[in-house]
C-alpha cells in the first residue's frame, strides 16, 4: 500500500485533518459496527437476491434504509426467496454495516441483517389498493378514455426529469414514428416527497397551452417506491380532469401505479408512450398514401379503359346485329325458297298422279261410247260402201254422164243427148248413141 503525501488542509478551518479517504472510511465502519443492535420494521420493497446477499430497502411513510442479509442466515430461517414481496411487512435484527469502498468499487451503506420474521402485508401497498379503489368508485377511471385523442397531434407536451434517461426514449420514439411536429417540455422530478406536487403543476400548465393536444408523462424504471409519486391522489385528480388526453409511462411493464389507471393509456415505456401519443406512423402514412394514390390512379385507368372498350363494343353492335340479321334473313331465303322447290314437285307430282288418275277414269268412261259409235260408225261406214258408186263400177258397172258432168239416169235422155261419156272403173270413156228416139234427128 502506497504512503501518499499529506495535503495541507483548507487554511483558517478549524477542523482536524485531512486525513486519508480511506482511513476514515475504516474509521466509520468501525464507529458504525460499536452501535448497538436493534430490531426494526418496516415494509420490503427493491428485493432483490445474488449468490451471496439478499438485498432489499425497509420503508415506511418517513424515511427507509437499505438492508442485505447473507443468503445462509436467511435460508437458514426456512424462509424462501417466494414468499418475500414488494409491501410485505417485516422485522428486522441487526445493526449498521458500512462497506469503505475502494479505487475500483463504491461504497455503501446497509442494516446488516442477523435475523428476519415476516410479519404481515404492508400498508403502504394497502393504503394504494384504496386509494385505487376509492378512485374508481369516484368514475376517475373513464375521463380521460373517453377523450378522443388525435391521429397526428401538431403539438404535444412532454412531463419528465430533466436529466432522465425517459427524455432520451421519448425523443428516439418520435424520432422512428417520423413525426415532426412541435414539443413542450415541463421538466419536474419524478422520484421523492416533492415530486407529485411539481408533476401535478406542470400538467396544469401543459394542459394551459392551446397548441398541446395530448401530454405524455414518463419515467423510466425503478422499485415500486420510487414510483410512489404517481400514485399521489391529487396527482391522479388531476389527471382525470384535463382536457387534454394523457399518455402515461412510469416504471418497468410490471409496475402499475394509479396514474396508469386514469391515464388515458397507459405504456410500457417511454419510447411506445411516444409511439401511442402518435397513432398514426407518418412515414408508414405517407407510403400508404403513396401505395393508395398510385392503386387509385392504376384503377381509375382501368375503369376508363374498361368503360371506353364497353363503350366500343356497344357502337359496334348495331352493325354486328344487323350483320346477324342479314345472315339470318338469307339464311331463311334459302330455306324458303327450297320449300318453294319441294312445294312445287310435290305438287306437280300430285297433280301428275292426279291428272293420270282423271285420264285414266275419261278413258273408262269414254271407251263404250267410242265402241258404239264406231259400231255405228262401221254400220254407216259398210253402208256407205254399198253405195259408193266406184265400188258399183268396180264391179262392172259404168256410169253415163252428159259430158258436162250432169248424170244420165234414163236411156230416154242418153239417146236425146247422142253423145254421152261412160266411166268405168279404170276412166271415161266417151260414148255415141246409134239407136236414136224416133222423132228425133
Amino acid at each position: 500500500m502506497s504512503v501518499q503525501p499529506r495535503p495541507e488542509g483548507i487554511a483558517g478551518s478549524s477542523l482536524a485533518g485531512p486525513f486519508p479517504v480511506g482511513a476514515y472510511a475504516e474509521k466509520l465502519r468501525e464507529e458504525l459496527r460499536k452501535r448497538a443492535r436493534v430490531q426494526l420494521f418496516g415494509e420490503v420493497w427493491n428485493f432483490r437476491a445474488s449468490k451471496a446477499k439478499i438485498y432489499f430497502e425497509l420503508r415506511d411513510g418517513d424515511g427507509a434504509v437499505p438492508c442485505s442479509m447473507w443468503r445462509n442466515d436467511f435460508e437458514r430461517l426456512g424462509l424462501q426467496l417466494g414468499s418475500f414481496t414488494d409491501g410485505c411487512q417485516v422485522v428486522v435484527a441487526g445493526g449498521p454495516g458500512y462497506y469503505p469502498g475502494s479505487r475500483t468499487s463504491s461504497p455503501s451503506f446497509s442494516f446488516d441483517v442477523s435475523g428476519l420474521r415476516i410479519a404481515g402485508d404492508g400498508d403502504l401497498l394497502a393504503q394504494m389498493e384504496a386509494l385505487r379503489r376509492a378512485l374508481g368508485a369516484a368514475g376517475l377511471f373513464e375521463p380521460q378514455r373517453r377523450l378522443p385523442r388525435p391521429a397526428l397531434p401538431r403539438c404535444i407536451g412532454v412531463v419528465t426529469g430533466e436529466g432522465g434517461k425517459a427524455r432520451d426514449d421519448v425523443l428516439a420514439g418520435l424520432r422512428r414514428r417520423g413525426w415532426a411536429g412541435r414539443l413542450v417540455w415541463a421538466f419536474a422530478p419524478v422520484q421523492d416527497r416533492h415530486a407529485a406536487p411539481r408533476i401535478t403543476q406542470a400538467l396544469q400548465d401543459l394542459a394551459a397551452v392551446e397548441e398541446v393536444e395530448v401530454v405524455i408523462v414518463a419515467r423510466g424504471g425503478g422499485s415500486l417506491a420510487d414510483l410512489f409519486a404517481f400514485c399521489d391522489e391529487t396527482l391522479c385528480r388531476t389527471v382525470a380532469m384535463l382536457r387534454v388526453p394523457v399518455v402515461a409511462s412510469v416504471g418497468h411493464h410490471t409496475d402499475r401505479t394509479l396514474i396508469d389507471d386514469v391515464a388515458a393509456v397507459s405504456c410500457s415505456t417511454p419510447t411506445h408512450a411516444a409511439e401511442a401519443a402518435v397513432p398514426t406512423h407518418p412515414v408508414e402514412a405517407r407510403a400508404a398514401l403513396a401505395r393508395c394514390a398510385a392503386s387509385l390512379q392504376t384503377h381509375g385507368r382501368r375503369a376508363v379503359v374498361t368503360r371506353a372498350r364497353h363503350l366500343a363494343a356497344l357502337s359496334r353492335a348495331p352493325a354486328q346485329a344487323i350483320a346477324r340479321h342479314r345472315v339470318a334473313l338469307h339464311q331463311r331465303l334459302k330455306e324458303l325458297r327450297a320449300a318453294t322447290r319441294r312445294r312445287v314437285v310435290d305438287d306437280r307430282e300430285r297433280v301428275t298422279r292426279r291428272a293420270g288418275a282423271l285420264q285414266r277414269k275419261a278413258g273408262a268412261a269414254a271407251g263404250a261410247q267410242d265402241r258404239a259409235r264406231r259400231t255405228a260408225l262401221d254400220s254407216l261406214a259398210a253402208a256407205l260402201a254399198a253405195h259408193d258408186p266406184e265400188r258399183t263400177v268396180a264391179r262392172g258397172y259404168a256410169i253415163v254422164d252428159d259430158g258436162a258432168g250432169a248424170i244420165v239416169t234414163s236411156a230416154e235422155q242418153a239417146r236425146a243427148l247422142g253423145d254421152v261419156r261412160l266411166f268405168f272403173a279404170d276412166g271415161p270413156a266417151d260414148a255415141k248413141i246409134i239407136n236414136k228416139r224416133e222423132g228425133s234427128s
